[in-house]
C-alpha cells in the first residue's frame, strides 16, 4: 500500500464473506468426498498435505506483498516485463491480497485440514481398531498443527527476504492466466501514480 491507507471498503468486506464461505464448502465438499468415495490412507494423506501447502503459499503470498517495494516493478513495466503490471496491482492492493492470502486461503485450509485430519484418524482406526480413536485424533491434530506453523514460519522468512521475488512469480502467473483466458484478475494499476 503505497500510500497508507487501506483499500478495504464494507462492499470489499461483505463479498470476501460471501466467497469464503463459499470456498470453504466447496474445499470441504471435495475433501470429504475424495477421502471417503476413495477409502485410501495414502490418498487421504496426500489430500491433507496438498491442503497445508496451498495453506503455506498463501500465507507467503500474504507476506510477501506486504513487505514487497513497488519500485522494481515499475522499472520491468517501462520495459513491458510480463507479471510487472501485475506485481504493481498487487502491491498497491496490499491489504486484500495479504487478507485472501492469510485470512481467507489460511482460515479456510487450515479448518478443511483440520477436518481431514478427523477423517484420516477414522481411517486409520478402521484398519486399527486396537488403536484409541480419541489419541489418534489428538496425535493428528498437533501433527497438523505442528506441520503448518513450523512450515509457515519458514514460508514467512522466505516470503520477507524474497518479497519481490514471491510477488513476481506471482505477477507473471497472473499475466499467463490473463494471456490465455482474457480474464484481468483485479484492478489494473497506472505505473504514473508511482510515489
Amino acid at each position: 500500500m503505497s500510500n497508507g491507507r487501506s483499500s478495504v471498503s464494507i462492499s470489499y468486506i461483505i463479498i470476501i464473506g460471501i466467497i469464503s464461505f463459499t470456498l470453504a464448502v466447496v474445499f470441504s465438499l471435495i475433501s470429504e468426498t475424495l477421502t471417503r468415495k476413495l477409502n485410501s490412507l495414502v490418498v487421504s494423506f496426500a489430500i491433507l498435505l496438498v491442503i497445508i501447502l496451498i495453506n503455506i503459499l498463501g500465507d507467503i503470498i500474504g507476506v510477501a506483498v506486504t513487505a514487497a517495494s513497488e519500485a522494481p516493478f515499475h522499472a520491468k513495466a517501462s520495459k513491458r516485463v510480463p507479471g510487472s503490471q501485475q506485481g504493481v496491482n498487487l502491491i498497491r492492493n496490499a491489504d486484500k491480497v495479504a487478507n485472501i492470502g492469510n485470512d481467507v486461503v489460511g482460515d479456510i485450509t487450515g479448518t478443511v485440514a483440520g477436518a481431514l485430519g478427523i477423517a484420516l484418524a477414522s481411517q486409520i482406526y478402521a484398519y486399527r481398531h486396537d488403536w484409541d480413536q480419541f489419541v489418534l485424533n489428538i496425535l493428528l491434530t498437533g501433527f497438523i498443527a505442528s506441520i503448518t506453523v513450523s512450515s509457515k514460519a519458514i514460508g514467512k522468512k522466505y516470503a520477507i527476504e524474497h518479497a519481490n521475488e514471491v510477488i513476481f512469480s506471482v505477477g507473471r502467473i497472473m499475466a499467463w492466466w490473463e494471456g490465455i483466458t482474457g480474464i484481468k484478475i483485479g484492478k489494473k494499476s497506472r505505473c504514473s501514480k508511482q510515489k
